[in-house]
């Protein structure tokens, strides 16, 4: 048993290992071994690893957790915050659950790209140059959304000279004044949510606003209010394609409010762009296969008629101003030899339509 790896003694030594292998999360739970995401596989960091008892992960736990943060676990049962041990930043999510406490951290590079850097497409930037209106960065938890909103923010602030307000929960990337005043405010540390934050923001002479996540009603109200008012609002949502974000913001609408919600949506969105990070073929870490809708006079008024099945057909012959399908993505990624095609088929949009494709 002498070459099985002990627990270690803090969770700073997990983290500096998933810094060091590339890793985007590390989880900490009871009757299991140490895991982390690396390349967007769940994997025990050693398979001879000792595993974690209750006592443990606890232990753990109150031992970074800040006198604030450990207060509110044991008063409310779990807490999310940005942790910075002084060699990186983590958004460190700890939570009690039927087995005892659980730790999971994500690690957050502190190396703000450029949307060049990241292979964002060139056709994203016109949407940046906008006074007002809507730019939605959309995709799954993990789908680097986060990334890319902190690489169009960053973009503003260099080619700009406004005021940025970014609302997150927690902040990850922390984005220094350039061209622009960048003001930067945290969920639970400096507000108590977004909807808050945001009506809040609105009295602080901003010209670009980023909301971490449009949660609820009123946070996604409000942001359709402020885009519609003279601000360019940035923000993200839990969907997978452009058709199904706008009917997801639609959907939170109550039935009289739709068809008024259609018209103020049709006429402010600037863009929406859909992601995914899909394992490459050789196992050297992920590629991004990104949907671009762009708002044309025809995607106008698809959205006021309430027919958003019709904007895949727009998306197609878009490729002008830069549209692309998700599937489109997927396809190219799959015939530049960099993803399998079962992967290609497993994240698609249109299984059926991309069966065909991949010749399956």
């Amino acid at each position: 048993m002498s070459d099985t790896v002990a627990v270690l003694d803090h969770v700073d030594e997990y983290l500096r290992l998933a810094q060091e292998y590339d890793c985007s999360d590390v989880h900490i739970s009871p009757f299991t071994k140490p895991k982390w995401r690396r390349f967007g596989l769940l994997q025990p960091i050693w398979d001879n690893a000792e595993t974690l008892t209750p006592e443990q992960t606890e232990s753990l736990a109150r031992r970074f957790l800040p006198d604030p943060e450990l207060r509110r676990i044991e008063e409310k049962g779990d807490v999310d915050f940005a942790y910075d041990p002084g060699f990186g930043r983590f958004r460190a999510s700890v939570v009690k659950q039927r087995l005892g406490w659980e730790i999971v951290f994500r690690v957050i590079s502190t190396n703000l790209r450029t949307m060049d850097e990241l292979g964002l497409p060139e056709a994203i930037k016109p949407l940046l140059r906008y006074h007002n209106g809507l730019v939605l960065v959309t995709g799954a938890v993990g789908s680097g959304k986060s990334t890319t909103l902190a690489a169009l923010i960053n973009e503003i602030n260099h080619e700009r000279t406004d005021h940025i307000i970014t609302l997150e929960d927690p902040i990850e990337y922390v984005i220094e004044s350039g061209g622009c005043h960048v003001n930067q405010r945290e969920v639970h540390t400096h507000t108590d949510s977004f909807a808050a934050a945001l009506r809040a923001a609105l009295r602080e002479d901003p010209d670009v606003i980023m909301v971490g996540e449009m949660r609820n009603l009123e946070t996604i109200s409000l942001a359709i209010t402020a885009a519609e008012t003279g601000h360019l609002v940035l923000a993200t949502l839990h969907t997978g394609s452009a058709a199904r974000t706008l009917d997801r913001i639609l959907d939170v609408f109550p039935t009289t409010q739709r068809e008024q919600i259609r018209i103020m949506v049709g006429e402010s969105l600037r863009g929406i762009i859909s992601q995914q990070l899909v394992p490459k073929k050789d196992g050297s870490g992920r590629s991004l296969a990104l949907e671009l809708l762009v708002n044309t006079p025809a995607v106008s008024a698809t959205i006021r008629d309430g027919k958003t099945f019709m904007l895949p057909g727009i998306m197609q012959t878009g490729k002008n101003v830069g549209m692309v399908l998700m599937d489109d993505a997927l396809i190219e990624l799959y015939e530049d030899g960099e993803i399998t095609a079962d992967e290609a088929l497993a994240r698609s949009i249109d299984p059926g339509t991309m069966r065909k494709n991949l010749d399956l």
